[in-house]
């Protein structure tokens, strides 16, 4: 009977899933800066669709008003920021935080800050879960006030 308990021991052992070791943080990070570089430039050349394409189809996005679902809801969202003739703030980000949750996940804080010349026109938090998905980072979720 002991060699039964063993066997099936072995056995369940080599079924389990294996576990995805973390990649290495600076990697990460690296990653992360370059997604939030590429988000910051696309919005202050008016790209929308560049913008968004950092965003996962199914992204959730927190605003004061509620929770907007997917993608394609948060551009309807932004779409009047990028209209013609409206005026265009350049966006970057300061304070970047990057902590690795889990193989393919990433919790990123930072400050936005959208500036018009030498204005500061709006400032504030955002965080941000980003995961791995088909071979990139994407944010999944944007909690931005």
């Amino acid at each position: 009977m002991t060699r039964w308990y063993f066997a099936a021991a072995v056995l369940l052992a080599g079924c389990a899933p294996a576990h995805a070791a973390a990649p290495a943080p600076e990697a990460v990070r690296g990653a992360i800066v370059a997604l939030f570089d590429h988000g910051a430039a696309a919005w202050s050349r008016g790209d929308l669709d560049g913008f968004m394409s950092d965003y996962a189809p199914d992204a959730t996005y927190v605003t004061p008003r509620g929770v907007v679902h997917g993608r394609d809801a948060i551009r309807a969202r932004y779409l009047p920021r990028f209209a013609p003739g409206v005026p265009r703030d350049s966006l970057h980000f300061e304070d970047l935080e990057v902590d690795v949750i889990g193989p393919r996940a990433v919790n990123a804080i930072a400050y936005y800050v959208l500036t018009r010349g030498d204005s500061v026109t709006a400032r504030g938090p955002t965080s941000l879960v980003i995961e791995r998905i088909g071979g990139r980072w994407m944010i999944v979720h944007d909690h931005s006030s």
